[in-house]
């Protein structure tokens, strides 16, 4: 998966994104969205119902792809202090994201509460409750330090725990080869696996996170490594092809509902196996099952994504290209169109208008945010005569050009 994924150059020195990236992302986040719409029927389609893995599997292993683009040549060109230091950054940006969101969130729903008198139902389905009863300073101060993990709001926080892995991760591939930093990746999945490094979600309770993200940073530093070369990409074969889609299909009946209640022995299964396809830990059969359908897709789009054409295929790109602001408007998007639903009700009507009407606000803030990005306000650098007749056109003269900013 690493051969053409790689952003290369192109002659004005500028990186070129890979189509097949943004495009994965860009669909992960519409499934998001629509997972997230409390009694969906759309949700009843989305990756999640018929199989192990399911988006979030897909968006943070792209997530490390990014990461290894975005701050991995950082350490490389600029030393292990900066790149530490961009990473820094980079948790600072996804910090104050997380705690935003979740306000507005909030926000929004005690707004619909007071407005529809409802109590605060709203407050209570997003499990939002705790910031509005006595253990309000416990839930203040354990958010703010990320020991109070509302569900709903809890990818963030582990994009977080992983990010803070990245220089470790590096610093060991500096010290002693790509090998060993992923054996003290699969190490620390394997000791999560026995539950030995929960964290726990809420104060006043024994919950712990959700998405345990010393489980979860095998998925990341898995497209992180296939990014950077560390893992060899599997070459089209039919062998392995055929063998990705019986897994599938062998692995279907543990998730699609229908099998469940045709078959109960299908139920006894899932639990015989719990521990092999927890979502929390990311079990191995889990793990596998993404590994098979991100191998089926890759070959599926064809070698450098050339079957990924066609307008609507631009349109998932531009929202995969943003993909930290898609995330964001994306949960505030979900959760009112929650209530819009429960206000209109769940037909062939209302149903496609919040989904579609959805989706369509979130290619819209796409192009704003990318618009943004290319500081239109800021005049572009007149070209001088040396760089048209090439004089000083080596890696410094390009590096005083604009670039495009490298995918996160």
């Amino acid at each position: 998966m690493a051969e053409g994924m790689t952003q290369t150059g192109s002659g004005d020195g500028r990186r070129q994104r890979d189509v097949r990236l943004d495009f994965f992302r860009g669909i992960c986040l519409f499934i998001i969205f629509i997972a997230h719409v409390f009694g969906n029927p759309w949700g009843n389609f989305i990756p999640a119902r018929f199989g192990l893995s399911d988006a979030a599997d897909i968006f943070v292993f792209c997530s490390g792809m990014a990461s290894a683009v975005a701050f991995a040549s950082v350490f490389v060109k600029r030393g292990f202090f900066l790149g530490t230091a961009r990473i820094a950054f980079r948790v600072w940006q996804v910090y104050w994201a997380h705690i935003s969101v979740f306000l507005v969130c909030a926000a929004i729903m005690l707004a619909f509460d007071r407005w529809l008198a409802a109590g605060d139902e709203n407050v209570r389905r997003l499990m939002m409750d705790p910031f509005f009863d006595e253990r309000a300073g416990q839930a203040l101060l354990g958010f703010l330090t990320l020991t109070y993990v509302p569900p709903f709001f809890d990818i963030l926080p582990m994009y977080l725990v992983i990010l803070v892995m990245v220089p470790v991760v590096m610093g060991i591939e500096r010290l002693a080869g790509p090998m060993a930093a992923m054996a003290v990746v699969v190490g620390t999945w394997l000791i999560a696996s026995f539950g030995l490094l929960d964290m726990s979600r809420e104060p006043w309770g024994p919950a712990t996170w959700y998405f345990n993200p010393f489980s979860w940073q095998l998925v990341f530093f898995t497209g992180f490594a296939f990014m950077r070369g560390w893992l060899p990409a599997p070459k089209p074969d039919r062998r392995l092809i055929g063998a990705a889609i019986a897994y599938a299909l062998v692995t279907l009946p543990l998730e699609w509902e229908p099998a469940l209640n045709a078959v109960p022995a299908f139920r006894d299964v899932r639990v015989a196996l719990w521990p092999l396809i927890d979502k929390s830990h990311v079990g191995l059969l889990r793990y596998i099952h993404f590994l098979a359908l991100a191998y089926l897709s890759f070959v599926a789009v064809g070698e450098g994504g050339r079957h990924l054409k066609g307008p609507i295929v631009r349109l998932v790109c531009k929202v995969g290209q943003q993909s930290l602001a898609i995330f964001l408007m994306g949960l505030v998007l979900s959760f009112s169109g929650s209530v819009v639903l429960d206000l209109m009700g769940r037909n062939y009507l209302t149903v496609p208008l919040v989904n579609l009407g959805g989706m369509g606000l979130l290619v819209v803030t796409a192009y704003v945010v990318a618009w943004f990005k290319s500081v239109p306000w800021k005049a572009a650098r007149p070209v001088t005569a040396s760089a048209k007749s090439g004089v000083g056109s080596g890696p410094d003269a390009r590096s005083a050009g604009p670039r495009a900013m490298p995918a996160e």
